[in-house]
């Protein structure tokens, strides 16, 4: 296949040059700053998260299907059509089959592999009074799950409005992205409208075009899908298809014989996109620890180009440096010991800024929320509604998460306009590199506790049957009238029927109105469960920024210390700059010269391979890997 080639050109050498780049700066620095250098290579040493392949696709494309393929389990994971939006079934690595329902911190449940259709089906049946689970842990001895973690995000219905913002959410937070499509059609809207969403926020997407053996005509579904890419999502343009037949790899996996199981399975292709995951995952993995060592590296760069800076102007200023360092000291002296604390009032005021923006940026997707699941039940039928709280209980979730997430956020921004409001440019590298290297941040936020689900309230409505009795009985009565008892046993084969009829009527009508107020209830207990929903993330929202002020006032107090500290360290160094002689203040002052042009040349050297890095972005996979290539496995055509 032509996807296990070395891509030519810069993007196979980045590694290489990133290695080389790293092991020299770090000598670098740790000639300047031990203490640096040995933080950077702790970054360096600490292990990157497991990777993560997030499959995601409309309805009845095949997902589930191609998860059993790869992981060479057929029926594993609930092939059905009317799979529910509400669980993530989670594939790992482990000595034996075995599954779990996952409760946040909670211990988790285990599950029967046979009883996970229960579990993750809008049809199946889990255990009384069991709580819908945030996913479903599947662990297992599958060749692929040596290497990475193995999503399924079953039912995930058209891909838009909710639906499509949990896919994306999911894929968001994904090593890579497995898109699902068929050869029956090309791209849909919805599909195409995904792609955009997340063209932002995902880095990695392989494509694969599942049912090739049931559509003589997939190869050109897939130009087709190709060019509606190339006009829709543009960033995914180049990225790689893999036509493949989940059907064929069952049909090996049940061969008679073995020649004839080795053709299927090539002609499936489902190795040649495992292979090209695990390529992909574990490129993209190395380059993540090698970033994030990048980014040390330029925090601990950032912080020494300060100091040396400020050396270099002890050593060619000399009494004017002491001066300004005196006056700097003073003035930080003076705002620390300020009654009004202008900084602190100013941190309120950010403060109160980020409540307000939370606020209306909750009550904006609870409003979402509520419209779409309002259409929903408009349209729903009983099946559908009877599934309905366990997939707004999922929205919920979601919502909690994003206003987790826009929460830290906003108190990032929120510290680092504090900072910026006390501190210079060059004080800040100081102290990002301080705050970098510190066990915690300057806000820790606590997690919010699980939302308990409570007992659904059901609206019964005894209807139908006595109607169609009662229906059934008049119209009989109603024939035997006129012509008296004779004539009734007479028209008794006439009014079998109308009692039937009489029956069914009665049973549509009441199945109609039970349906209806069944709708009516779901409606009532949507907006019930919404404004309790926003009124506890109101709450944790402001429980949050009162904790935050607390917690920054302390930090920033503290390193308005640490900052006094260090003016008082420089001032020591400027005394001992005027104590020298001529000659040795210039040997002094061209080695802090020479190391400071090192220093900032690295510094520029390390941006220049993070901006490299970054662009390694959809159909790319990272470094080793090629762009836009298409499998040529032999894919059964008909």
């Amino acid at each position: 296949m032509t996807g296990d080639r070395p891509r030519s050109g810069s993007g196979a050498a980045l590694p290489k040059l990133v290695r080389q780049t790293r092991e020299r700066l770090v000598e670098l620095l740790r000639s300047a700053d031990a203490d640096a250098a040995e933080w950077v290579e702790r970054v360096r040493a600490a292990k990157p998260p497991r990777p993560t392949v997030v499959v995601v696709g409309e309805t009845n494309r095949g997902k589930s299907s191609l998860v059993n393929a790869l992981l060479d389990q057929h029926g594993l994971s609930p092939v059905d059509a009317d799979v529910a939006t509400a669980t993530y079934l989670r594939f790992t690595t482990g000595s034996s089959w075995a599954a779990s329902a996952r409760y946040g911190d909670d211990a988790p449940v285990d599950i029967p592999l046979n009883e996970l259709r229960n579990w993750v089906c809008v049809g199946g049946t889990p255990p009384p009074g069991a709580l819908p689970p945030r996913d479903i842990a599947v662990h297992g001895p599958a060749t692929l799950l040596t290497d990475l973690d193995l999503v399924d995000t079953p039912g995930v219905g058209g891909l838009d409005a909710i639906h499509g913002d949990r896919a994306a959410d999911a894929a968001a937070t994904a090593t890579a992205l497995l898109f699902v499509v068929d050869a029956s059609s090309p791209l849909t809207h919805g599909e195409l409208s995904f792609l955009r969403s997340v063209s932002d926020r995902v880095e990695t997407v392989v494509f694969a075009l599942t049912k090739t053996d049931q559509y003589r005509g997939w190869r050109e579904v897939l130009a087709a899908d190709r060019a509606l890419l190339a006009e829709h999502a543009p960033r995914f343009a180049d990225a790689d298809f893999h036509p493949v037949s989940a059907r064929l790899a069952q049909l090996a996996a049940s061969a008679p014989r073995a020649e004839t199981a080795d053709m299927l399975r090539t002609r499936s292709g489902i190795a040649e996109l495992a292979t090209t995951l695990v390529t992909t995952v574990a490129g993209r993995t190395n380059m993540l620890g090698e970033a994030n060592t990048m980014r040390a590296l330029a925090s601990s760069l950032a912080a020494l180009t300060a100091r040396l800076e400020a050396e270099e102007r002890a050593l060619t200023t000399g009494e004017e440096e002491a001066r300004s360092l005196r006056e700097r000291r003073d003035e930080l002296s003076a705002e620390r010991r300020s009654a009004s604390r202008g900084w602190q009032l100013r941190l309120r005021g950010e403060l109160n800024r980020a409540r307000v923006e939370c606020g209306h940026e909750v009550a904006r997707q609870v409003r979402d929320v509520q419209y779409w699941f309002r259409r929903q039940i408009d349209g729903a039928d009983r099946a559908q509604l009877a599934s309905l709280p366990g997939h707004v209980d999922a929205a919920l979730r979601l919502l909690s998460a994003r206003t987790s997430a826009m929460l830290d956020h906003r108190l990032a921004r929120v510290a680092e306009l504090a900072l910026a409001e006390l501190f210079s440019p060059a004080e800040l590298a100081v102290i990002r590199d301080q705050v970098a290297r510190s066990a915690r941040p300057f806000v820790v936020m606590r997690p919010a506790e699980r939302r308990q689900q409570t007992a659904e309230d059901r609206l019964l409505v005894f209807m139908g049957g006595s109607m169609g009795i009662s229906a059934g009985l008049g119209a009989s009565k109603l024939a035997m009238l006129p012509f008296g008892a004779a004539a009734g046993l007479a028209a008794l084969p006439l009014v079998v029927p109308v009692v039937a009829l009489g029956l069914g009527a009665g049973w549509w009508i009441g199945r109609v109105r039970r349906h209806g107020a069944d709708k009516q209830h779901m409606r009532q207990w949507l907006s019930d469960a919404l404004a309790d929903a926003r009124s506890t993330l109101d709450q944790v929202v402001s429980e949050q920024l009162i904790e935050a002020e607390i917690q920054l006032s302390t930090a920033l107090d503290e390193v308005l210390g640490r900052r006094i500290n260090g003016i008082e360290e420089e001032l020591r160094e400027v005394d001992k700059a005027l104590r020298m002689g001529s000659a040795e203040r210039a040997r002094e002052t061209q080695r802090v010269s020479r190391t400071l042009a090192e220093v900032r040349s690295g510094a520029e050297q390390v941006e220049q391979l993070l901006a490299r890095m970054r662009e390694l972005g959809p159909g790319r996979g990272g470094p080793g890997q090629p762009s836009g290539t298409t499998t040529s496995h032999g894919a059964s055509s008909g």
